[in-house]
């Protein structure tokens, strides 16, 4: 037979023991967490970061809250220019992007940054500007060359001047026109997206290139009309990818995983190619998943 002594301690020892347990179950180990951090979990955001024109068009919109509803999870949107968002990427300070910059995209897929790179859709870049085209650029088979005419008219260019993926495009159309702009009297930089930049122009009646989906979003508050477009190099290609979360330890992998898969998904796709019929008459977007990128615009 056991002492009220022996009892006493026994008990006491039991309770000790418990209380142990319960701090263990409290505190999982470190690499628990870092594990739970880096796959992500449903009540956590998904830090989106993506290109104006997503935004100023009007496609998120409907999009993300179909998305929120089917996989519980919660987009924060961040849309900046192209260059922005992969810079945010780069650092890990978002989950996934959507850009439109291939060429500086595959350098961060390459970098192993970018993970589940994805072709999503297509629009395309045209140059609009005055209906009176002080320029005569309209109907010119080339972007070069109606970028060239504008210089010498010594007529008004509204660049975003933001390291978009437009803007990346403008200059690389610069300089296959063989001329270096420079801010100016007459050519101007506005540092901001697609929508407002387009506001701007229309205000200083100039010219600019832009992506057609946010031209057709913003078109019934511009006198400014479309004046080239069609050439093959004036295509707008867009990706999704994830961030890598062995990369950077914060990064909501699943969430991001899950975005890309409904990015890519026959629904989503479908949704995107009838995109603005109902407003413009036209879809402001082509849906290409699947496809060979070099057979786009054939």
């Amino acid at each position: 037979m056991f002492s009220k002594t022996k009892w006493l301690v026994l008990t006491v020892a039991f309770l000790i023991l418990l209380s142990l347990v319960g701090c263990a179950n409290k505190n999982p180990k470190p690499a628990e967490e870092e594990n739970k951090a880096a796959e992500g979990n449903k009540t956590a955001d998904i830090i989106l970061a993506t290109t104006t024109s997503t935004q100023d068009s009007g496609l998120l919109d409907v999009l993300i809250p179909e998305f929120e509803k089917q996989s519980g999870y919660k987009v924060k949107t961040i849309a900046v220019g192209t260059g922005a968002a992969l810079a945010m990427g780069e650092k890990g300070d978002a989950d996934v992007l959507l850009v439109h910059a291939p060429a500086d995209e595959k350098k961060l897929v390459d970098s192993g940054i970018g993970i589940n790179y994805q072709l999503v859709m297509h629009n395309d870049f045209i140059i609009i500007g005055p209906k009176d085209d002080p320029a005569k650029i309209s109907g010119l088979k080339t972007a070069s060359e109606a970028l060239k005419k504008i210089a010498e008219s010594g007529s008004m260019f509204i660049s975003r001047g933001d390291n978009s993926g437009t803007h990346k495009k403008e200059l690389r159309i610069w300089k296959s026109a063989g001329i270096t702009p420079k801010v100016g009297a007459t050519y101007q930089e506005t540092g901001q997206g697609m929508g407002q930049t387009l506001n701007i122009a229309e205000q200083k009646s100039g010219y600019t290139l832009t992506d057609r989906a946010t031209y057709l979003a913003q078109k019934k508050n511009l006198s400014l009309v479309i004046l080239v477009e069609g050439e093959k190099s004036l295509l707008n290609i867009y990706h999704v990818m994830q961030v890598n979360p062995e990369k950077f330890a914060n990064i909501n992998a699943r969430g991001a995983q899950a975005f890309v898969e409904f990015m890519v998904s026959p629904d989503t796709q479908k949704m995107i190619s009838t995109f603005g019929v109902d407003k413009y008459g036209q879809p402001l977007f082509t849906p290409d998943e699947g496809k060979n990128e070099a057979d786009l615009g054939k």
